[in-house]
Formats: structure tokens, C-alpha cells, sequence
């Protein structure tokens, strides 16, 4: 059996960012080949991969790509466990990565992107594995959306790494896109104005304000007026162009879009977890878990 030296060691961590007894073992269980050590380990990455892919993760970043021209973007949505992993070099060169990749290709599938190949000559998914196997937590591509314009402005806001905003907007110039960017991620609109909201959601939204209203046992064409006073101070809140500007309350969106000649034709704004139910746990219960399991009870 071939010596496994500390530099072997050495090398095959840099190779794979495994762990050092994990590269010992590797190396001890191919007679020292380096590159079948290599293979192992990526091996068990998939496998580690695997066992980690129900474990709940909320934690992330948003991550953003613009082209060149300033006429496309890309936004992405990465999730891992916690958010120490989040602030991470590794994981967030991957969470950018897979933004660029988005630009490029214009692929915004989760399935679809796994299998795109990154600069390092592996596909974002095979990269996605061997992060797990490193880092130990489960990482997952949750959605990606990408806009894209010919004539007008995109517009980008990041709140941090958790909010990510995109706007494309017709007319106007970048100042007002990233300003409007910005009121987007501060005030979270489902739609851009009230006919784009569903008809479920209001229809939803009506049945509730009706038994809320027949509470006050008022007449009933005078409830009907109630409901409808609350569906439009409902799609005012809702919606983009209903909205206060935040810059500047006294004007609403719709207004300030209209003094510059410009309108929003589309947007998308991603938060880290959102809609994900997390997992409540005690951590003392947790480590004693671990510790049990450790030692084989």
C-alpha cells in the first residue's frame, strides 16, 4: 500500500474542499491514486447530497445579473440552512454563478438549470452536490426569473442579499427604474395595477369585506358601497401603481410614472424563504440527538 503523505492530504482537500480525515480515508481506500480519491469523494458527495435533499432550507441569498448593454437581468433565488453558510465565499460565488447562468442561457427552470455547465467544467448541479458534501448543508436553486428589454431600462435593487428587485420600465431613465426598484422591495406589490390582479384573489378579498361589513348591521345598499370602499383601498395597497411612493408619499406611483412619460411593464422581486415553512427546533434536543447518534445509541 502506497504512504499517504500530509501533502497528498493537502492536495486532495484543495482538490475537493473535503475534510482531512475524509481525504485520508479516501486516499487510504485507492492505494493513494489521486484521482480516483477524487472521484470517491465526489462519489459521497452525491451521497450526502442525497441524504440532505429534505432538510429544510430558508436561509439564502438573491442573487443578480445584469448584461453588458443593461438591457437583461437575471435574478435567483438560492437556499441553504442557515444563514452563517449564507454569508459564505463558497456559496455565494455558486448563488452568482447560477445568476450568470441564467442571463446567458435564459434558462429560469430549477430542473432545466441543473444541468448547465459553469465555468469550472461542471453542471451547476454536480457543483451544487460537492457544496453540499463541503459545507454539509442542503443547498437547493429555488427559482430564477429574467427580464429583459429593447428600448427601455432595467432597473436592479438589492436590500442586503435577502431582497432582490428587477424592474423593466418603458419610457423614463435609470434614476426613476431604480427608484421604483426600490419601493418595490420596501413595499412588496403582487401586481402592477389592479387589472392584473387575479380574480380570485379579489373575488377572495370581497367575500371576507362583505361579512365584515353585514357585521355593522347597516342597510344593505349601503354595505355594497362599504364592500366596494374597501376593494379599492385594497388594490391601492396591492398594487404598484396604486401605492404611495416611498421617496415621496404626497405622489403615488402611477402619478410619478405618468409626470415622466414612463410605465412598468414587468418586475420580479425574490426574498430569501418566502412562503417556505420552517422547521422549529430545540437546539439543546438537537445536539443531544447528534450526540446520541454519534456515539451509535
Amino acid at each position: 500500500m502506497a504512504a499517504i503523505t500530509a501533502s497528498m492530504v493537502k492536495e486532495l482537500r484543495e482538490r475537493t474542499g473535503a475534510g482531512m480525515m475524509d481525504c485520508k480515508k479516501a486516499l487510504a481506500e485507492t492505494n493513494g491514486d489521486m484521482d480516483a480519491a477524487v472521484d470517491l469523494l465526489r462519489k459521497k458527495g452525491m451521497a450526502s447530497a442525497d441524504k440532505k435533499a429534505d432538510r429544510v432550507a430558508a436561509e439564502g441569498i438573491i442573487a443578480v445579473a445584469v448584461s453588458e448593454d443593461g438591457k437583461k437581468a437575471a435574478i435567483v433565488e438560492v437556499n441553504c440552512e442557515t444563514d452563517f453558510v449564507a454569508k459564505g465565499d463558497d456559496f455565494q460565488n455558486f448563488a452568482n454563478e447560477v445568476a450568470k447562468v441564467v442571463l446567458e442561457t435564459g434558462i429560469v427552470d430549477p430542473e432545466a438549470l441543473a444541468s448547465q455547465k459553469l465555468p469550472n467544467g461542471q453542471t451547476i448541479d454536480e457543483t451544487r452536490r460537492e457544496l453540499i458534501a463541503k459545507i454539509g448543508e442542503n443547498i437547493q436553486i429555488r427559482r430564477a426569473e429574467l427580464l429583459q428589454t429593447e428600448n427601455g431600462h432595467i432597473g436592479v435593487y438589492r436590500h442586503g442579499d435577502r431582497i432582490g428587485v428587477v424592474v423593466m420600465m418603458e419610457g423614463g431613465d435609470d434614476t426613476l427604474v431604480r427608484d421604483v426598484a426600490m419601493h418595490i422591495a420596501a413595499t412588496k406589490p403582487a401586481a402592477i395595477s389592479a387589472e392584473d390582479v387575479p380574480a380570485e384573489v379579489i373575488a377572495h378579498e370581497r367575500e371576507i369585506f362583505a361579512a365584515q361589513a353585514r357585521e355593522s348591521g347597516k342597510p344593505e345598499n349601503i354595505i355594497e358601497k362599504m364592500i366596494e370602499g374597501r376593494i379599492n383601498k385594497f388594490l391601492k395597497e396591492v398594487t404598484l401603481l396604486g401605492q404611495q411612493f416611498v421617496k415621496n408619499p404626497d405622489v403615488t406611483v402611477e402619478q410619478l410614472l405618468k409626470d415622466a412619460d414612463a410605465a412598468v411593464k414587468q418586475f420580479a422581486r425574490l426574498e430569501v424563504g418566502e412562503g417556505i415553512e420552517k422547521k422549529e427546533e430545540n437546539f439543546a434536543e438537537e445536539v443531544a440527538k447528534q450526540a446520541a447518534a454519534a456515539q451509535g445509541n
